[in-house]
């Protein structure tokens, strides 16, 4: 597709469809285990038929659909035909309760709602009284209703495509009209601090992000995409626009728990994913090697002690020496090989964001020749600010900013400050908070940060995580989470405390995917999750990892205690956000008693 600024995504989408209408454009499951292709051309039939279809229900330009739904072809499909009929989507994620879906439907004043199956829709039936402006819902799977008030897609696209019949030109019209400031999406947050706000992006934000994308260079055509991201949330929606701009193939399939079996499937070149896909990817590889012991161990030993040799070689930019290239080779023969083949084996790079990935995460899978590009943005951002490029990268940091992104760093406390067309429009209904955090067209992140000498960002922590002891002491809790994981494969989440206390705790989560091996061979394998946070050979692991951990730290910044949770944090349990974040503000209200514990009978002298 021959490169143009566009004004909006339906102008992106539809130049797409012409330039290269019989390219494979998406894969998707069809069946348990097969899957179905569909081209340019088709994904434009499809696309033109919901926007006009939606357009024949009385969709008005910048009037709010909702998308209730897991990742899958038809959330892509939908969104699209929302943008392409001049409306607005607005994120509202699967997992979401009926009263959170009521609070986002109401507060966007959202007039027609896409549902995944019967079992969304039961979620709107049961607020329907709530949610009076809704005229109708459109559900991808499930049933419509006998007062029509639901609707199937077939239904609604049937409606479409007598519209285009009836007016041809009408969808190139209305592709035309859309505006670069007209508003394409309001993506609410998933509320790590509160009730989830909406935030503004305009067609301009998502046509800036595809095209800076492009430039970076790190894409082609003839990459192939494995996306299983939230699509309600703003990693995944920006590698849907870049995809229009670049035109690479893309598999959709938001079922996680078949995610590593379809990467060997579907062969991937790159993916994206939050620091927790590769955490546990790690626990299961090392927990693995390390039941196994004997000489399997001390290959894998030998093997990752070699490839950290290569990977510090290769982030200096310096060559090889011959004796160490010939040991890397059979590093990869004997073990990297089979975690490369566990991916599909054409992996070029894997995309983290959303969270911090750890350094030394990012070092081990290096280690074994696979590279992990972290970069970094917020929603009111758009999404991707930074990212590290191919021959450029640098672990520890998010990389450098992407073109047409301007960046300042305060000086009396290390804000990041990000100023550029992927800045939000807005929150919405909330000028208040806009203006606190937009001024002058500089968004204030709320992270802390430094930039190298050749650019790189180096994100420090939250402003508003960062813990201050009753000390004056600053301790930033998530590199020492994120450290404390690298350490030992079998914890799932920590949660570091201490602010305004007089020493730093933690509450830890055992992770019950890689534990069970260890729990085999130390006659735990019946026991269950609770028993084995209070298992006293558990604890004492734990504590292990710990002692190494603090064994690095100022006394201000470790871990004085620690206590085991009964039960891993879930999403389903408000304690994670949907990108797999910890809530820290929900966790520490509902563990409240066991960390007011840690510093009963205390005193600064610890």
């Amino acid at each position: 597709m021959a490169k143009k600024d566009f004004r909006s995504v339906a102008e992106m989408f539809n130049e797409r469809v012409k330039s290269t209408p019989d390219v494979r454009a998406f894969q998707f499951p069809k069946g348990e285990d097969g899957w179905e292709w569909i081209t340019w051309a088709e994904t434009g039939a499809r696309v033109r038929a919901i926007a006009l279809g939606l357009r024949q229900l009385g969709l008005e330009v910048e009037q709010r659909c909702s998308i209730l739904s897991t990742t899958r072809m038809e959330w892509v499909l939908a969104d699209l035909g929302v943008m392409c009929g001049g409306g607005v989507t607005t994120t509202i994620y699967a997992s979401n309760t009926q009263a959170e879906c009521a609070y986002i439907i109401t507060d966007s004043q959202t007039a027609f709602i896409f549902a995944e199956d019967d079992q969304q829709v039961a979620k709107l039936v049961g607020c329907r009284a709530e949610i009076p402006g809704v005229k109708h819902v459109i559900s991808f799977t499930g049933s419509a209703s006998h007062d029509g008030w639901v609707i199937t897609l077939d239904q609604l696209e049937a409606k479409g495509r007598e519209q285009d019949e009836a007016d041809p030109g009408a969808f190139e019209d209305i592709v035309a009209s859309v505006a670069p400031d007209q508003l394409a999406t309001l993506i609410y947050t998933s509320g790590t601090t509160g009730a989830p706000k909406g935030v503004e992006l305009t067609h301009d934000c998502w046509v800036f992000e595809a095209q800076a994308i492009e430039d970076i260079g790190i894409l082609s055509p003839t990459d192939h995409q494995y996306l299983w991201l939230p699509l309600s949330h703003v990693f995944g929606k920006v590698l849907e626009a870049a995809q229009l701009q670049i035109g690479f193939p893309t598999t959709i399939d938001g079922r996680v728990p078949k995610l590593v079996q379809n990467l060997g499937v579907v062969r991937p070149t790159f993916m994206a994913a939050a620091p927790r896909i590769f955490e546990k990817v790690y626990n299961k590889v090392v927990s693995g090697t390390q039941q196994a012991g004997g000489l399997k161990l001390k290959a894998f030993t030998w093997a990752v002690g070699v490839g950290r040799q290569v990977s510090a070689l290769r982030q200096e930019g310096r060559e090889l020496p011959r004796v160490l290239k010939v040991k890397h080779t059979i590093a990869t023969t004997l073990v990297f090989a089979k975690l490369k083949n566990r991916f599909g084996g054409r992996i070029r790079f894997f995309l983290s964001g959303a969270a911090p990935l750890s350094r030394e995460l990012a070092e081990f899978f290096h280690a074994a020749d696979i590279l992990i590009l972290e970069g970094y943005g917020l929603t009111e951002s758009s999404g991707a600010s930074f990212v590290n490029g191919l021959a450029t990268y640098a672990f520890g940091t998010v990389g450098t900013a992407l073109p047409g992104i301007q960046v300042k760093i305060a000086e009396e406390d290390g804000e990041i400050s990000l100023k550029g067309r992927g800045v939000m429009r807005g929150y919405h209904n909330k000028p208040d908070e806009t203006a606190a955090t937009i001024e002058n067209g500089w968004l204030r992140t709320g992270d802390i940060g430094e930039l190298d000498n050749a650019g790189r960002l180096r994100i420090t922590d939250r402003k508003k995580d960062l813990i201050k002891t009753s000390g004056g002491e600053y301790v930033a809790p998530q590199a020492l989470e994120g450290r404390l994981k690298s350490l030992c494969p079998y914890i799932s989440q920590v949660l570091v405390h201490g602010n305004n206390r007089n020493f730093c705790t933690a509450l830890i989560c055992i992770d019950e995917e890689s534990i069970g091996g260890w729990c085999a061979e130390n006659s735990l394998d019946q026991a269950s999750y609770a028993d084995l946070a209070k298992h006293l050979k558990v604890v004492g692991m734990i504590q292990t990892a710990v002692d190494e951990l603090n064994s690095g730290l100022a006394s201000y910044a470790s871990i004085k205690k620690f206590a085991m949770l009964p039960k891993d944090l879930t999403v389903e349990d408000g304690e994670l956000t949907a990108s797999l974040k910890v809530k820290r503000k929900v966790v520490e209200a509902r563990y409240s008693n066991l960390l007011d514990e840690f510093y009963e009978r205390t005193t600064a002298s610890l």
